[in-house]
C-alpha cells in the first residue's frame, strides 16, 4: 500500500521534510522543484508510515485504497511520473542548511513584513522559528489577512484554502503583531519602516493584470480575470463591480490556472456554488446567468498550455458541465514529461460529445486580434497560429492567415500578472517585480544590496510557482536576513516616526479579524457553507468592533 498526492497539492513541500525514506519528489533541493506542477510519491519506496498525510496542510495526500473515482487519475499520473526520464532516482536527502542562530546581540531584532498573503505568512513562520530574540509586525492594507488565500483561491477549491490553518496560528505568538488596514505608500512610507525596523520584507504579490494591447480591449464587457475573481471571492475593493451575464458565450483569453478557475465558476451549476464560500452578491448574479458556453483560448498548443495537469484532471472529472476539446493536430508533440502528460489527457478528451448542460471548450493555437463592438463587446476576432521552434529551443506561436470570429458579449483577459510599484522602493517595470539578488533588494544604479530590504513571493520572482512554492522562497529570504543580521549588515534603526506610531495605534488587529472570522463561520453554519463572507469595509468595521450585524 502507498499514498497518492491529489489535485489540491500546494507544493509547500512540508511532506518532503518529514518523509523518512525520501520518497516524495521533486523536493526543494532537486532541480525540478521550482517548475513542478505538483509533488509525487514513489510507490516503490513509500513505506506507508503516514507522516506526510498528517502534515499536509491542504489534505492532498490520500491512501491509495481510499481514492475516490474522481481522484483515481492521480494514481496513474503518480506512476507515470516515476516512469519518466525526469523522475529523480534515489537522490539522497540533502540536510537543510541551518538558519543562523542569535549572535548574542542584546537588542531585540525588529522585522516588518508588508503583506499578509502566503509569501508574507511563510516568512513570518520562519522568522518566529529562527531561534533569535525577535518581534515581527505584519502590515496588511485590507481589514482582513491572508491575501491570495482568501481572495484568489477559487471557491470550489476548499482544500487549498486549508493552508490558512497554518497562518491562523501565527498571531497567537505574542512576538507577532498583525497591523490591518495600513497601506505602505499611503498611510506610512517605506522610510517610516526602514527607520524603525532592522529589516523589512516586502511580500505584496503581483496582482496587476498585463494588457493585451489589441483594439477593443477597454470596451464594456471586457474585463480582467483578476477583477472578476476578486469580485466573486468578496474582495472589498471589487465588491461594487457589476458584471452582465446576458450572453450565451463567454471567451476567456489565456489558459493558465486562473483562466480555468474563472471558466469553471462560470460553467458550474449554481447549486454547487451555493455550497462554497463564494460571495453572496456573486451568487445572486450568477443564478440568473444566460451563459451556456465558456471558451478558453491558448495561443500555443496543448503541450505548452499554461494550466497544470492537476487542474486539467479536475476539469475532466467535473460533473457540472461538459468539457470539450477540439481534435488535436496529428503532429502535436511535447518536449517534456508535463507537456506529454497534458497532450495525452487532451487527446483522450478530444472530440468527445457533450453530455448536456453548459459546455467548457478548450481551444489552442488561437490569439486574439481584436475585441469587436461599438459600445460594448459583441464578438472577438481570433487568428490561428502555427507552432515553430525558436532560436532558444522554445515553441513559439506565429500567426497564420486563418481567422475566426466568435460572437460573445463577455470577454475575460487572463494573460499574465505583474507587481505594483511602491513609492520609495526600487521597481523593475519590465519584469513587474522589485529588483533583487537572492531576495535582497538592489539599487538599480549600483546593483548593490540595500541594507535591510528584502522581497519574497511574486513581487520578488514574478508570477511563477504555486501558493506553497512561497514556503521555500520565504525560507531563503529569512536565511539571507539572518545572515545579514549576524554580519551587522541590516538597518541602523532608530525610534519610530510619529506617523508610524499613529498608524499602528489606529489600525485594527488580531481581535478585529477574529471577530470577523467567527461571524463569517457562524453565518456559514446556518446555511451549510464554510463561511459567508463580509465584503464591505463598513460591515467589517462594525463586526470587528463587536457591534451587531447589519
Amino acid at each position: 500500500m502507498t499514498h497518492v498526492i491529489t489535485q489540491s497539492c500546494c507544493n509547500d513541500a512540508s511532506c518532503v521534510n518529514v518523509c523518512p525514506v525520501n520518497c516524495i519528489h521533486p523536493g526543494p533541493s532537486e532541480s525540478g522543484f521550482a517548475a513542478a506542477e505538483m509533488l509525487f510519491i514513489d510507490p516503490g519506496v513509500c513505506i506507508d508510515c503516514g507522516a506526510c498525510l498528517d502534515i499536509c496542510p491542504v489534505g492532498a495526500i490520500v491512501a491509495d485504497y481510499s481514492l475516490t473515482e474522481k481522484d483515481e487519475a492521480f494514481r496513474e499520473l503518480n506512476a507515470r511520473f516515476f516512469q519518466s526520464a525526469e523522475a529523480p532516482r534515489y537522490i539522497p536527502r540533502r540536510a537543510d542548511r541551518q538558519m543562523p542562530g542569535d549572535p548574542g546581540r542584546r537588542e531585540k531584532l525588529l522585522v516588518a513584513i508588508v503583506g499578509s498573503g502566503p509569501a508574507g505568512a511563510f516568512a513570518a513562520e520562519y522568522l518566529l522559528d529562527a531561534g533569535v530574540d525577535i518581534a515581527v509586525d505584519m502590515f496588511e492594507r485590507l481589514p482582513v489577512p491572508w491575501g491570495l488565500t482568501r481572495f484568489g483561491v477559487a471557491p470550489d477549491h476548499p482544500k487549498t484554502k486549508q493552508i490558512t490553518d497554518i497562518f491562523e496560528r501565527l498571531p497567537d505568538d505574542p512576538r507577532l503583531r498583525l497591523v490591518l488596514e495600513t497601506e505602505v505608500g499611503r498611510d506610512i512610507s517605506v522610510s517610516d519602516l526602514t527607520s524603525a525596523y532592522d529589516a523589512v520584507i516586502f511580500a505584496t504579490g503581483a496582482l496587476s493584470d498585463r494588457r493585451l494591447g489589441i483594439p477593443g480591449e477597454d470596451l464594456a464587457g471586457s474585463y480582467s480575470a483578476t477583477e472578476f475573481a476578486s469580485w466573486y471571492n468578496g474582495h472589498p475593493d471589487f465588491a461594487h463591480r457589476s458584471f452582465d451575464f446576458d450572453t450565451e458565450r463567454v471567451v476567456v483569453i489565456g489558459n493558465g490556472n486562473v483562466a480555468l478557475d474563472v471558466a469553471r465558476v462560470l460553467a458550474s451549476d449554481i447549486d454547487a456554488l451555493r455550497r462554497t464560500d463564494i460571495a453572496d452578491h456573486a451568487l445572486d448574479v450568477l443564478a440568473s446567468s444566460r451563459v451556456q458556453e465558456v471558451v478558453v483560448l491558448g495561443r500555443r498548443g496543448p503541450a505548452e498550455a499554461a494550466f497544470t495537469t492537476p487542474e486539467l484532471l479536475g476539469l475532466a472529472a467535473s460533473r457540472d458541465f461538459s468539457l470539450q476539446v477540439e481534435p488535436l493536430s496529428d503532429g502535436a508533440t511535447a518536449r517534456n514529461w508535463a507537456g506529454a502528460t497534458k497532450l495525452d489527457i487532451l487527446q483522450k478528451l478530444a472530440g468527445k460529445a457533450p453530455k448536456g448542460g453548459r459546455t467548457l471548450r478548450l481551444l489552442f493555437q488561437r490569439s486574439p486580434a481584436e475585441i469587436c463592438g461599438e459600445d460594448r463587446v459583441s464578438a472577438i476576432r481570433l487568428v490561428h497560429n502555427r507552432l515553430e521552434c525558436g532560436p532558444d529551443g522554445r515553441i513559439v506561436a506565429t500567426a497564420s492567415g486563418q481567422q475566426d470570429i466568435l460572437d460573445t458579449g463577455f470577454v475575460l483577459r487572463s494573460v499574465g500578472y505583474a507587481g505594483a510599484a511602491i513609492s520609495g522602493l526600487p521597481f523593475d517595470e519590465r519584469r513587474g517585480a522589485v529588483p533583487n539578488v537572492g531576495g535582497r533588494v538592489t539599487d538599480p544604479a549600483t546593483n548593490g544590496a540595500l541594507p535591510g530590504l528584502f522581497v519574497t513571493g511574486w513581487i520578488r520572482r514574478g508570477p511563477s510557482g504555486s501558493m506553497g512554492s512561497n514556503r521555500s522562497c520565504a525560507r531563503e529570504i529569512v536565511t539571507a536576513l539572518l545572515e545579514d543580521h549576524l554580519a551587522g549588515k541590516l538597518n541602523q534603526r532608530g525610534p519610530a516616526s510619529d506617523r508610524l506610531r499613529q498608524a499602528i495605534a489606529r489600525s485594527s488587529g488580531l481581535a478585529h479579524w477574529r471577530a470577523i472570522d467567527r461571524h463569517e463561520r457562524a453565518e456559514g453554519q446556518l446555511v451549510r457553507r464554510p463561511r459567508v463572507k463580509l465584503v464591505h469595509r463598513g460591515d467589517m468595521a462594525r463586526i470587528g468592533a463587536g457591534e451587531p450585524a447589519p
